[in-house]
C-alpha cells in the first residue's frame, strides 16, 4: 500500500497522474512536463513535497548532535537560519543530504528525503544514545508545499501576517497563512526564488488551495515530480540516490563547500580530511549534448574509446532547450570542454564537460 500525503485528494481532483515514488504516491504531472516547467522559470508552480520527512532534535546537547552528524558548520547558524548539509557515514559515504532548520539551540528541526526517513531516523537516534537529546519522528505530523518561482512572493504576500521580503535566502520565520501557523522559509529545488512552506497536515489542503486561487491570475500552476527533476537538474541540484549515495563522498559529487573540515570531528571526517590530501581519482561533473538525443539515467559515458562511467542524471532540459546531465567521471576527464560520449541505443552522441549550474536565475537588484 503506497503512502499518501494530505493532498491527495486535492491532486487527483486537479486530474493529476499519480505514480509510487519512494513508497509514496505522488503526483508526475497534472498536464504536461512543458508547461509546468516554464511556468516555475516565468511565473509560479506549487508542488506538493509533504513525502519529505522531518526529524526534531530537541534538548542541551541538540546543536553538539548535529554538529557531528553533518558535513556542514552548524555552529555558524542564526536562530531562524536554514543550512544545506550531508550526513556521512564512517567511510564518508553520503548517507543523505538534508536541510538543518536551527530554531533555538536546543531545538532543530532536520528536513530529509522521503526514502531515508526511517534509516536516517534509526541513524540519529542511534548517534544520540549518549547525548541529552529527544529524536522525534513527526512527518506524520505535517505537510510541506513549495510554492517556486519569480512570483512566488507577490502570490503568498497576502495570505501571510508577516512581510516576506524580511525572510533572506535560507532563512525561515514562523509566519501565520489564512490563519494556520506554518514555518516559512526562502528554499526550494528549482533554482527560483520561492519559498517552502511547513505546516500542519490537517491545513495543507486549505493552503493549497488558497494558494492556486490566489495565484491563477499570477499564472501559477499546481506542478508534479516530472518538473520538479528538470528544473532541478538545470540547477544543478544534486539528487539522492541517483548523483550520490553511500559509495560516493560529498567531495566526489562537487559538494566540497558543505564541508567544513575545520570544524572539528564529525563523522566521517578523518576519510574526507584524507581523500582531500591525496586527491580525488573521480568527480561529478556537468556535461552538455551536441545533438538532439537525451542522454537519460544510466546510459554508458565514453571517453577515450572507452566507458568511462555512467549518466547519474540526464534529460532535456525544457528552459535551456539542449540535454544535459551530470556524470561521474575519472578525474583526468573533468576539465571543462573535455569530450565525451553518451551511448544512446547503441549510438555514440557527442556530449561536452561543461561548467554547472546549467541554468542560474538572474537576481533582483534591491
Amino acid at each position: 500500500m503506497l503512502k499518501r500525503t494530505p493532498l491527495y485528494e486535492a491532486h487527483l481532483a486537479a486530474g493529476a497522474r499519480m505514480v509510487d515514488f519512494a513508497g509514496w504516491d505522488m503526483p508526475v504531472q497534472y498536464s504536461d512536463l512543458m508547461p509546468e516547467h516554464m511556468a516555475v522559470r516565468q511565473a509560479a508552480g506549487l508542488f506538493d513535497v509533504s513525502h519529505m520527512g522531518e526529524i526534531e532534535v530537541i534538548g542541551d546537547d541538540a546543536l553538539r548532535l548535529v554538529q557531528r552528524l553533518t558535513t556542514n558548520d552548524v555552529s555558524k547558524l542564526e536562530d531562524g537560519q536554514v543550512q544545506y548539509s550531508l550526513m556521512t557515514n564512517e567511510s564518508g559515504g553520503v548517507i543523505d543530504d538534508l536541510l538543518v532548520y536551527r530554531l533555538n539551540r536546543e531545538f532543530f528541526l532536520l528536513i530529509v528525503n522521503a526514502a531515508g526517513i526511517e534509516s536516517d531516523f534509526e541513524w540519529i537516534k542511534k548517534q544520540a544514545a549518549s547525548d541529552r537529546v529527544e529524536v522525534r519522528n513527526v512527518s506524520a505530523t505535517f505537510a510541506l508545499l513549495a510554492l517556486q518561482g519569480p512570483r512566488a512572493e507577490r502570490i503568498l504576500q497576502p495570505l501571510a501576517n508577516h512581510m516576506l521580503d524580511r525572510i533572506p535566502y535560507y532563512w525561515s520565520q514562523e509566519v501565520e497563512i489564512e490563519n494556520a501557523r506554518c514555518r516559512v522559509s526562502r528554499t526550494g529545488y528549482t533554482g527560483e526564488d520561492g519559498f517552502e512552506i511547513l505546516c500542519e497536515a490537517t491545513s495543507a489542503r486549505h493552503i493549497w488551495n488558497r494558494l492556486l486561487l490566489t495565484g491563477k491570475g499570477e499564472g501559477l500552476i499546481p506542478c508534479g515530480l516530472a518538473a520538479r527533476n528538470t528544473l532541478r537538474l538545470e540547477a544543478a541540484f544534486r539528487l539522492y540516490g541517483r548523483d550520490m549515495d553511500q559509495t560516493t563522498t560529498p567531495l566526489e559529487a562537487g559538494l566540497a563547500w558543505t564541508v567544513k573540515l575545520a570544524k572539528g570531528h564529525f563523522i566521517g571526517r578523518d576519510v574526507l580530511q584524507r581523500q582531500k590530501e591525496q586527491g580525488l581519482t573521480r568527480k561529478l561533473v556537468g556535461f552538455g549534448v551536441m545533438d538532439k538525443a537525451p542522454a537519460r539515467d544510466g546510459y554508458p559515458v565514453i571517453a577515450g574509446g572507452r566507458e568511462v562511467g555512467v549518466v547519474a542524471s540526464g534529460s532535456p532540459a525544457p528552459f535551456l532547450k539542449k540535454n544535459i546531465g551530470l556524470v561521474y567521471v575519472p578525474i583526468e576527464h573533468t576539465r571543462i570542454g573535455t569530450e565525451l560520449f553518451v551511448s544512446v541505443r547503441g549510438r555514440q552522441v557527442p556530449a561536452r564537460v561543461v561548467e554547472t549550474p546549467f541554468y542560474k536565475r538572474e537576481k533582483k537588484l534591491d
